[in-house]
């Protein structure tokens, strides 16, 4: 029978090749059990019996196939042409638990079996019992080291316990049978590029036949290029694998592509492609969402996170990243920017996000009562984290606004104390100085800003680069 096993590294496919139990009656009793009724005593009935449930296997009548084969097993227990020719039927009926059991008992029948090792490793991987499964496949390996299936199914499993240099082993042995195998090389090049060898990876896809026209190839190409700074290549191949099969995964990793390399516009472009195509996507919507950040659409990001916010209330990146937009928004009341303050008193403990909520009120045209929510909001941020610089400097632009210059002196000197090259708090601790007659040491802030203003803008890109990491991590 024909087992197939669906890898979870990318989407390569293997189909173990077909395996029976290559036992041709009842009486292919194991040597190796001595214990047990031997299969020598089976009857001309038992005999015919195992001939009919053969018969009846190969039909498809898997029901009677297996009513037959668990008399036989009653009557003759620790036999392996009965055992695994039942753990094949309750396979192919499905019944993965119970074919394991059967299987199992096969290679205890006979040990020297490399077909029922396979067999039993092929059913704890349709189990996802994936340390068992490459266990199983080693010891048939051993036994039989020229199978390719066996070496290909053992690589896989190897894959999916995160063993890349022992799966290069095995898919190399089986590609040897098999040099032009395309889904072999494919899955060779993806375990030697997740060993760290993207260079021994570019060759194997080069000699894979049909690679122009392989989504899955050209995605992978993507990535070995983007890890040998191949960047132009890179984007070429995640274009192709888009074009070839524009499924989410291929149009996000070629939106992250531009993301990566601060390319805002392209990556606008494939993203609100995907968003289009795909409108249920967490991922792409939080893409189009960073892309519009780094182009400055801060107008087209804040109603993406807050949307995103809106479905997910108690997501702290989704707060983020609209508190983000809204601190830089200048211009303009956006009622969404709102869900940050409810967000906030939710989640007191959370300071960032309360700097956040409070830093885009401050933004805003207000009222007494707004910046009593700001007070609020910023006296909750510093209870919950007394260094965090960004809140003492909200703190003082509060107090700015509401013209009390002098009592504005203290926070933003402690922000300052935090965080000295806080480029825009010694520009507003110099209009402080400045409203307190105190011109030399306004002088000296103002300095200070411009010392440290190309800092303070390198700071604000690590905090971009490091939420498109984020994304690039949501592969």
């Amino acid at each position: 029978m024909v087992l197939q096993i669906t890898s979870l590294v990318r989407s390569a496919v293997l189909v173990l090749g077909a395996l029976v139990c290559g036992a041709a009656g009842l009486g292919a009793q194991s040597p190796t059990r001595a214990t047990g009724p031997a299969a020598n005593n089976a009857t001309a009935s038992d005999d015919q019996r195992f001939q009919q449930a053969m018969a009846a296997m190969q039909s498809g009548q898997l029901a009677q196939a297996r009513r037959l084969l668990q008399q036989l097993h009653v009557r003759h227990p620790h036999t392996f042409s009965v055992d695994e020719s039942l753990g094949l039927v309750c396979a192919r009926m499905g019944d993965l638990q119970a074919a394991r059991t059967y299987l199992q008992a096969a290679t205890q029948d006979d040990a020297s079996s490399a077909v029922a090792q396979a067999n039993l490793g092929t059913a704890y991987l349709k189990l996802k019992q994936y340390d068992a499964a490459v266990k199983a496949f080693q010891l048939s390996a051993q036994l039989d080291p020229q199978n390719a299936s066996t070496q290909a199914a053992l690589g896989q499993a190897l894959m999916l316990v995160h063993q890349p240099k022992a799966a290069v082993v095995a898919f190399r042995a089986a590609l040897a049978g098999n040099a032009d195998d395309p889904t072999l090389l494919y899955n060779t090049a993806l375990a030697e590029f997740q060993a760290g060898n993207a260079a021994a990876a570019q060759p194997l896809l080069a000699r894979m036949p049909g690679v122009d026209a392989s989504a899955e190839a050209q995605s992978l190409l993507g990535d070995i290029d983007e890890s040998m700074a191949q960047y132009k290549d890179a984007a070429v191949h995640y274009a192709a694998a888009a074009q070839l099969d524009p499924s989410e995964p291929n149009l996000f990793l070629l939106g992250i592509e531009f993301l990566r390399h601060w390319t805002f516009d392209p990556a606008i472009k494939e993203f609100e492609a995907g968003v289009k195509r795909y409108p249920t996507s967490t991922r792409m919507q939080v893409g189009l969402g960073v892309a519009y950040y780094g182009g400055s659409y801060y107008d087209k990001a804040i109603p993406i996170f807050a949307s995103l916010l809106q479905q997910s209330p108690d997501n702290a990146l989704y707060a983020e990243l609209l508190g983000r937009d809204c601190t830089v928004l200048t211009e303009g009341i956006r009622p969404e920017c709102a869900t940050l303050v409810q967000f906030a008193m939710r989640h007191p403990g959370n300071a960032i996000i309360a700097t956040y909520a409070a830093t885009s009120i401050l933004h805003q045209p207000q009222g007494q009562q707004q910046l009593d929510t700001v007070h609020t909001l910023l006296t909750q941020a510093l209870h919950a984290d007394p260094q965090m610089a960004e809140a003492h400097f909200a703190m003082g632009l509060l107090l700015q606004q509401q013209r009390q210059w002098q009592q504005s002196i203290a926070p933003l000197q402690a922000a300052i104390a935090l965080k000295p090259d806080y480029a825009t708090a010694h520009y507003r601790l110099a209009l402080a100085y400045n409203h307190a007659g105190n011109r030399q040491q306004a002088q000296q802030e103002i300095a200070l800003e411009l010392k440290y203003s190309k800092a303070e803008h390198a700071e604000v890109e690590n905090r971009l680069r490091s939420v498109t990491t984020f994304l690039v991590k949501m592969q």
